[in-house]
Formats: structure tokens, C-alpha cells, sequence
């Protein structure tokens, strides 16, 4: 994923999640809003794991979007905030659901 598309600034997540939508599931909460280009944000609390963990899983998603880019709503900001039960899934686990959960955007 291109550094330009990664949301960086605290203030970015912030106006995301508090006015943007809101999406989740057993894994992930997915917040999101319009945007002239898509921008990600990937934030995974200190109880999922050591920093290891965390980073691990930041790097997993991060390949999940670069992969399925085309496949992804155009047009949003997205912060995706991994819950403390995704460390019981795999990769295609991950990738499964949070596509799952990608796929809603703009529908509602």
C-alpha cells in the first residue's frame, strides 16, 4: 500500500469516527467517510497483544486492502479498528471478514 493512501494524523481518525459511519462485526469495527480518494487507517489497541502481534496484524490487513483495491468502494476514508477476537483467525480468516465488512460500504 502506497504511503499516500495511509491515514497518519490523529485529527484524521478522530473527524473520521466521529462523523463518519459505522460498521462492524465479531472482528473488526470499520468506520468510513466520503472522500475525494480512498485513505486507510488501521488502529489495533494494546489488548490485542505485545507490539509484535499488533504489527503483525497491521501488515496483514494492509497487504488484505493492496490486494483487493479495485474490489473496495472508491471515494471514502476508512479507519479500521481490530478487535481483541481476530488473533483466532488466519489470514484468510481476516481477509474473508474484513472483506465481508468492506462490501456494506455505501449500501446503507
Amino acid at each position: 500500500m502506497n504511503k499516500e493512501k495511509i491515514l497518519q494524523k490523529s485529527e484524521d481518525f478522530s473527524n473520521i469516527i466521529s462523523t463518519g459511519q459505522k460498521l462492524k462485526n465479531k472482528y473488526f469495527s470499520l468506520y468510513y467517510k466520503e472522500s475525494e480518494k480512498n485513505h486507510y487507517g488501521i488502529t489495533v489497541p494494546k489488548k490485542v497483544g505485545h507490539a509484535v502481534v499488533r504489527n503483525k496484524l497491521k501488515r496483514q490487513i494492509k497487504n488484505i486492502i493492496s490486494k483487493n483495491e479495485k474490489t473496495i468502494q472508491s471515494y471514502y476514508n476508512y479507519v479500521i479498528i481490530v478487535k481483541e477476537t481476530s488473533l483466532t483467525l488466519d489470514y484468510e480468516g481476516l481477509k474473508i471478514h474484513l472483506y465481508e465488512l468492506m462490501k456494506k460500504v455505501g449500501k446503507q
